[in-house]
């Protein structure tokens, strides 16, 4: 599904501001640039309205998100840090692990800041404008959430020391990517990996081939996820105020615990999961 080279990524060679992050340059996109990024919104809102929680679409509002044309990160990250401190952080691609973490302990958002191609228009190997500004950043102006990610990149430099990072990074990506949570109208998407795709956004909550189980933080790190396609399960959280409390906790005895017990594929279901909706698996069987 990626396209086999990265040459669609013209921040790759972008000089680094000494580390990092680099300028993002606004005034260098294109056109086209520009046009693919108002063709990608346009096709989420159309989908978003009654599946994205209702604090997605109202922060993506307030911070103003232009339709046509790329966001400027600086404009945006003036407006999200008068909400909550965060800011977004311009980078050429995937950053290593301990800068990552950094980052977010830090309040910084790194954004690819560079566009999708024309024939990468509906999947992407690596995160771009598209799926990181209008994907991610939205929630960050809810101080919540806001205050779980900070925590969760502080939990990251740990987990780094501790040699346990594939167990913290099942967390991000069952909640920041691909996270549903409750509401008094049925089951909402807040992860960015779902809103920023047409497909999975349909798929996440009305198809009858997942899994959907109630949020469970020791379930979830030991339960391994697909990367290039539809997730087998996805975790639903009761509220921003959970995922905060959980990230608060000391995550040693979990690490202890985890050290011990057997990975989880992503099509299990176990006996104590408090199961959501039991999916039929048909979509991966005509798959594998």
């Amino acid at each position: 599904m990626a396209e086999a080279s990265q040459s669609h990524n013209r921040a790759a060679e972008t000089p680094r501001n000494g580390g990092w992050t680099i300028a993002q340059n606004w005034r260098s996109y294109t056109q086209d640039e520009h046009d693919r990024w108002s063709r990608l919104v346009a096709r989420q809102e159309k989908l978003l309205p009654g599946r994205a929680c209702d604090a997605f679409l109202e922060a993506k509002e307030t911070l103003k998100l232009p339709r046509h044309c790329i966001p400027d990160f600086s404009k945006v990250s003036d407006r999200l840090s008068r909400l909550t401190g965060w800011r977004i952080a311009p980078v050429a691609g995937l950053i290593p692990d301990d800068v990552f973490f950094d980052c977010l302990a830090n309040r910084r958002f790194p954004a690819g800041a560079f566009i999708r191609s024309e024939r990468a228009l509906d999947y992407l190997s690596e995160p771009d404008v598209f799926h990181d500004v209008f994907g991610h950043v939205p929630l960050l102006a809810d101080p919540v959430y806001a205050r779980f990610l900070e925590a969760y990149g502080k939990g990251g430099q740990r987990a780094l020391r501790r040699g346990q990072l594939h167990n913290l990074a099942r967390l991000y990506w069952y909640t920041v990517e691909f996270g549903l949570i409750r509401s008094s109208d049925g089951l909402r998407i807040f992860g960015a990996g779902i809103l920023s795709s047409p497909g999975e956004t349909v798929f996440s909550l009305e198809d009858t081939s997942p899994n959907r189980i109630a949020f469970d933080l020791f379930r979830i790190m030991r339960t391994k996820y697909v990367i290039s396609d539809y997730q087998q399960i996805y975790f639903v959280i009761d509220s921003f105020e959970q995922l905060l409390d959980q990230c608060y906790q000391d995550f040693g005895a979990f690490y202890d615990r985890l050290q011990a017990a057997r990975d989880i594929e992503p099509h299990e279901l176990l006996p104590d999961d408090h199961v959501i909706t039991t999916g039929d698996l048909r979509y991966f069987r005509t798959r594998h």
